[in-house]
Order: structure tokens, then sequence, then C-alpha cells
């Protein structure tokens, strides 16, 4: 990694100098560890989040009870297995072995390649919507493009098929698919609480009550009807999005980051204390059993290679 100077924007005079369809790892990196970590830890929650509200999705999450009875625990393994591959890229040890756990986690499930596909394109949308609003400055087209082509090849590791191959793409069959599942369900409901419950457990426990009325006043609408949560006040909208627009400015005036920030610095992390000797990447995530609870068949769509081969991590070409 280069050294940059002391201007603020000097880090982003040098992911302008990179190539976003070959340079895509080191422009992503950049843009997640040193110029927006915090922002882009909170825009991945909501990515994860914004999917329980569809039925197929938050249903699966109930029924293996991950997000309900070790909601700490998940948010801690899918944080540090996503992170494994930003930190060490796609061919390090680091790297395919994160992979390779989520392929075996995915595979032991009944998940249609659209679900799939819609909860890679909430990782390239919702950070990019999320900056736009509350970023100390929003993306440029060039940093879109090189997070599309990020997630594009971790899909196709991931086996994912019909990838979008833009950020408009991804953007379009996220709005799309939406506008056509968000829905109402019960234990996406259950989901969805244990979830604000975890964020909430992170600070003084007499705060709760505010910072769950802050979280849903994040929810876009129809994101938030999908939940029946009730319409949040106007004044605590304006006051939680006036501080993040207010920590934006501040965080503009900083000089840029010296050195970057991953995942399991972060102290939400609670599962795995001292780190490096608190983990091992192939540790994490779940081991499920078929015909146990929330494991109810493998996967019948992906192609019989593809099951019997969930070692397979090597990168397709970008095509």
């Amino acid at each position: 990694m280069t050294e940059v100077g002391g201007k603020r924007y000097d880090r982003l005079k040098e992911i302008q100098r990179l190539d976003p369809e070959r340079d895509f790892l080191t422009i992503y990196r950049l843009v997640a560890t040193y110029e927006f970590p915090w922002d882009h830890t909170r825009a991945l929650e909501l990515a994860l989040y914004r999917t329980y509200a569809v039925p197929s999705i938050g249903r699966l999450l109930a029924e293996t009870a991950e997000m309900t009875d070790r909601s700490q625990k998940r948010y801690d393994d899918t944080s540090l297995l996503l992170d494994a591959v930003v930190e060490h890229g796609f061919d390090s040890e680091q790297g395919r072995t994160a992979i390779r756990r989520v392929n075996r986690m995915h595979r032991s499930y009944d998940i249609s390649d659209d679900d799939m596909r819609y909860v890679l394109c909430t990782f390239v949308v919702t950070p990019a919507r999320w900056l736009d609003s509350f970023g100390w400055r929003p993306l440029t087209d060039h940093e879109r493009r090189a997070t599309a082509n990020y997630y594009r090849t971790l899909g196709k590791h991931m086996g994912i098929k019909d990838i979008p191959r833009t950020y408009e793409e991804f953007e379009h069959f996220l709005d799309s698919y939406e506008a056509a599942h968000f829905a109402w369900d019960e234990r996406s409901r259950q989901v969805s609480d244990a979830t604000l419950a975890l964020m909430a457990s992170w600070y003084p426990r007499f705060l709760a009550p505010l910072l769950r009325a802050g979280t849903v006043s994040l929810l876009d609408e129809p994101l938030r009807r999908a939940f029946r949560y009730p319409r949040p006040h106007p004044a605590v909208r304006a006051v939680v999005h006036g501080l993040l627009r207010l920590r934006a400015r501040v965080v503009r005036l900083l000089p840029p980051r010296r050195r970057p920030h991953h995942a399991r610095q972060n102290p939400e992390i609670k599962s795995y204390p001292g780190y490096p000797s608190g983990y091992r990447i192939e540790d994490l995530g779940t081991f499920p059993t078929p015909g146990l609870r929330g494991c109810p068949v493998p996967h019948q769509d992906r192609s019989a290679a593809d099951r019997t081969a969930p070692d397979r991590t090597a990168p397709d070409p970008v095509d």
C-alpha cells in the first residue's frame, strides 16, 4: 500500500490512479479499510438486515435460529469471514478458506440463486447509498465500478449465476427484487427484532429504547413496512440523520487514515477475544447437518459438480 500525504483527499487521488477493472481489490480495500471503515461496517450491517424482509431469507434464518438464539456469534462470524477476503485477497490461503466456509454453509440449505444474487447486490448498493447520505464524501463512479467488480468476483467464487455486470445492473436488480419480494412474515420479524436487540446490547442497557428507535428511523419506508414497525417520529428521524451528517462533516476535517481498520478490530466483535489467537477462519460459521433443525435439504438448484466439490475456490475469469 502506498503512503499518502496528510491531506484528506490524497487517498482518493491514489484510488483514481488505479484501474477499477484490474485493481478492484486494491480499490475496494482502500475504500473499506482506509476511507470509510466505520461507515462500511454500518452499511454492511444494514445490507444484511434488509435481506430479512424477503420472507424466504428471513424464514430460513429463523429456522436455523442463528440470528435469534446465537445472534452475536452469527454477526461476528459473518463479519470476519467477509473481511478475511478483503484483508487477504481471493488467492490467499485465508481468503480461500473464508470462501470455502461460506460455500459449505450455503450449500447445506435450500437457497435459491435469486436470493443469493439479491444478497450480493445488497453488498454493492447499500454501502454506496449509505455514503451518499452519511459519508464524509460519496463514492465516485470509479469506486462504484471497482466495488461491482469486487463482488462480481466474490459471487463467482460462490457459484452464483447471472451476476450483474455493472453497478447500475446491481442497483436495478436490488430495487426490482425488493419491490417484488419485500413482504410481512412473522418469522422474519423475529429475526429483525433479534438483530435490533443485538445492536442495542453493545451499549449501556438504559440506551436500548433510544437505540432501537434510532435504528428504525434509518429504515426506508418499504423496509419498515415489511416489518410492520410504527412510523418513527419525525423529530427522532431528524435527530438521527442530523447526527450522522454532523459526524460526516467532522470526519471530513480529519487527516487521512494511515493504517487500515479491519472488521476483526471492531468493538462489536464479542465472540473471539484475543485476536489472532481467538479464532481460526476454518472454524468460523456453522457446521449444519442435513436433517437437523434449520438444515432441511442441500441446495437442489446447483450442479452436481458444485455440490461434490465444495472446495472449489479458484478465481474464475471476469468476463
